[in-house]
């Protein structure tokens, strides 16, 4: 059985789950509309440039998290999920996943996006394996740190060996998804590298590598 791996952001879904949970939590009003807005804006600048410091950001998107209850959050993720994410899910996407099932192979997304936002995302793609951002949880309540390493660069890298020992799985035919130069330690990794709606730093690199390319969008 082959590892079918799936970046999310902006490859399976047309947008970015993060960045849109915060647009989210400003709209409810739950954050400093300005202040958070001028920050998550100013994060996924340095996300697109290679630059973003993933603990600074993640510590900035879980904070709103640890001021509120487990049962009001998921209450908001429902909502989010409505209203955010399902106009952006891709039947193109859904395609590529369910012939990856067909075939027999193992799926799995991994993100940087933390886990919490991200598991109803994987779920609505049919996709049990997630490896996301993992938020502390201490009683049943979000602390507003990140526990273990997260999910982004190189990070990923790290995160799938560790996932691929404890399931006993390699490499041998895999392939991975992603439209970002911010996972090409991953793509370098897998035997089947496929560049997604790909940003102009992913295209570059890919061609010089001949990594084929396609699109998700409808």
């Amino acid at each position: 059985m082959a590892l079918a791996i799936f970046d999310l952001d902006n490859t399976l879904i047309h947008g970015d789950s993060d960045y849109l949970w915060g647009k989210f939590l400003i709209e409810k009003g739950v954050v400093d509309g300005d202040h958070y807005e001028k920050m998550n804006d100013a994060f996924y600048a340095d996300y697109q440039a290679g630059t973003l410091d993933i603990l600074a950001y993640q510590r900035f998107s879980l904070a709103p998290l640890s001021a509120h209850p487990m049962g009001t959050l998921i209450e908001w993720r429902k909502t989010f999920m409505h209203h955010y994410i399902l106009p952006i899910y891709q039947d193109k996407a859904q395609s590529i996943v369910d012939k990856h099932r067909q075939q027999g192979d193992q799926l799995l997304i991994i993100t940087a996006t933390n886990s919490f936002v991200t598991r109803p995302i994987a779920d609505l793609y049919g996709i049990e394996a997630l490896i996301g951002t993992d938020p502390e949880v201490k009683d049943n309540h979000f602390t507003g740190d990140v526990v273990g390493t997260p999910s982004f660069q190189q990070g990923k890298v790290t995160r799938l060996k560790s996932w691929l020992q404890n399931q006993q799985q390699d490499l041998k035919d895999s392939y991975f998804y992603s439209d970002s130069h911010n996972d090409i330690p991953l793509l370098e990794l897998v035997d089947n590298p496929i560049m997604v709606d790909a940003d102009e730093a992913l295209l570059a690199h890919g061609q010089t590598k001949q990594w084929p390319s396609t699109s998700f969008r409808d």
